[in-house]
């Protein structure tokens, strides 16, 4: 029987307390009545599916294996068995894009899109620790008419980031919807430059904290906001 890390099979918790008992030791699980695949019933081998996916994205754009190690308790050759390995259950690679967005979107996983446009492009550490600290529900990408975002105090710019690109290569609007506005905390520029463009609408990902924020957008705008690849 082919040995297996036990930080690529057991969920973190699991792990420490199998290591309060037995750490070190060779241990022998004897298979259950349950049939079921494994990871099914409990969604974990979806789970670590996401994870190697953000294992990939990360040193895709320059975080090393010993980093990615230490952040996820794994072994140095666990990760680059990850990294390297031929089966990509998903086959999504990560880029800030409106194109790569829609794709996440489309496997049920543009919370991780955002997570890795917020680390890996924007750097923004701290926008993305304090996100963790809440449930953050996602809609999108969707066709966003801009009239709709707060009004806030923003820069007139003579550097346009679209200019020469085309729309499907340049990111989302990353808006956040809280208490029944919408804010553009973290791309100030691009909707700078999208104003004085006059553009009306453009692709974007809505976050919510919690679910009263969530279900107050659905009432309203759920069935009027179009997602890009419709039509």
């Amino acid at each position: 029987m082919k040995y297996e890390h036990a930080g690529d099979v057991l969920p973190e918790e699991l792990l420490r307390e199998v290591q309060k008992y037995a750490a070190g030791r060779l241990l022998y699980f004897p298979a259950g009545d349950d049939k079921k695949a494994w990871g099914a019933s409990n969604g974990y081998r979806e789970q670590l599916q996401k994870r190697n996916l953000m294992i990939r994205n990360k040193y895709a754009h320059g975080v090393t294996i010993a980093e990615i190690a230490d952040e996820y308790y794994l072994s140095l050759d666990s990760v680059k068995k990850i990294i390297y390995s031929k089966k990509n259950d998903r086959h999504l690679t990560y880029a800030p894009t409106v194109e790569s967005a829609v794709r996440y979107m489309d496997a049920g996983m543009i919370g991780e899109w955002i997570q890795c446009y917020l680390l890996l492009t924007r750097k923004l550490l701290t926008v993305q620790e304090e996100s963790g600290k809440q449930e953050q529900l996602y809609f999108g990408v969707v066709k966003f008419p801009l009239r709709l975002i707060e009004r806030e105090e923003v820069e007139d710019t003579r550097k346009d980031p679209f200019s020469g690109m085309d729309e499907d290569a340049s990111p989302p609007l990353f808006i956040e919807y809280a208490e029944g506005k919408f804010h553009c905390p973290v791309q100030q520029e691009i909707l700078a430059a999208l104003k004085v463009r006059k553009v009306n609408a453009y692709p974007a990902v809505i976050g919510m904290h919690g679910n009263d924020d969530y279900r107050r957008f659905m009432k309203y705008y759920g069935t009027v906001l179009h997602y890009v690849n419709e039509g």
